[in-house]
């Protein structure tokens, strides 16, 4: 298969309302740890072990659903060679009219991603969920690092507004980072459980699990506690006010999994961000 094609996507799908799943398994720029790219394959083990259904909380039954396909997973060549690919095969997706929801992968997948994207929703804001702001300029050498997306997408003016939830890693050089792009930052000390997120226009959610305590999702390489809980970022996903188009779900990484509590966790955000996309039942 060509490196970077879309295994799995018919070439006549209906574009209308359609919400397709893509595996991205891609973690070379990963500083810590390697796995991220196991992660596409175990989420969906989980999804189909039959421990649980596939209905979102407002109703929508994705196995049921002809407006949700399972794209499959990337073939990839390594470097930036492999970002150019996903950002290709994202693109070909949109082209369909097909809106598109990223497993990860680390999160350095997000740039070619939120590329393509770009370049199809002018406007385009992004709900950024991560204990790092990931706003490097340079990281151990790396520009394409996964802790230096957003300083890319921002820099590249790929995004029309930035916020960033869930931050407690914050030191001065990314803070200085985010007050040159104008970046909308709250930290975890000022987080209060009901906030509502309101954006005019397209939004893309952008969503590392290490946002989350580590307690609630051990299979990360970077624990990093005090985070939120899988309830408060299900009610994000729920109360959300903006035109949901995309998503990405990034930084699960097996290795440090037990017992797939954190796929299970992922598989669940899956389905919430699905069930938006795709409107209530």
């Amino acid at each position: 298969m060509e490196p970077g094609r879309t295994p799995n996507l018919p070439d006549d799908i209906p574009g209308n309302n359609h919400v397709a799943l893509l595996g991205v398994p891609f973690d070379e720029f990963s500083s810590f740890l390697r796995g991220p790219a196991l992660a596409p394959a175990r989420i969906r083990h989980v999804l189909h072990a039959g421990s649980t259904n596939w209905c979102a909380e407002n109703g929508v039954d994705l196995a049921a659903s002809p407006h949700f396909t399972d794209a499959g997973d990337l073939e990839l060549d390594s470097g930036e060679a492999a970002l150019a690919q996903i950002e290709a095969a994202v693109g070909r997706l949109l082209d369909q009219g097909v809106r598109v929801i990223s497993l990860g992968g680390d999160h350095s997948v997000t740039l070619p991603i939120v590329r393509a994207y770009s370049r199809k929703f002018d406007g385009l804001n992004i709900l950024h969920l991560d204990a790092h702001p990931d706003l490097y300029d340079n990281f151990q050498g790396n520009r394409f690092s996964h802790a230096c997306p957003f300083a890319r997408i921002m820099e590249e003016k790929l995004a029309a507004r930035l916020v960033q939830v869930g931050i407690r890693t914050m030191n001065p050089h990314q803070q200085a980072q985010a007050d040159r792009f104008q970046v909308e930052v709250i930290e975890m000390r000022s987080w209060q459980p009901n906030t509502i997120f309101a954006f005019d226009g397209p939004v893309y959610l952008s969503l590392d699990l290490d946002v989350l305590d580590p307690g609630f999702a051990p299979g990360l390489s970077h624990h990093e506690p005090g985070g939120l809980s899988p309830r408060d970022v299900v009610r994000i996903i729920q109360q959300l006010d903006g035109a949901f188009v995309g998503a990405d779900i990034v930084e699960y990484n097996p290795v440090r999994d037990s017992h797939d509590i954190t796929a299970m966790v992922a598989a669940k955000f899956l389905k919430e961000i699905a069930g938006q996309m795709l409107g209530p039942a």
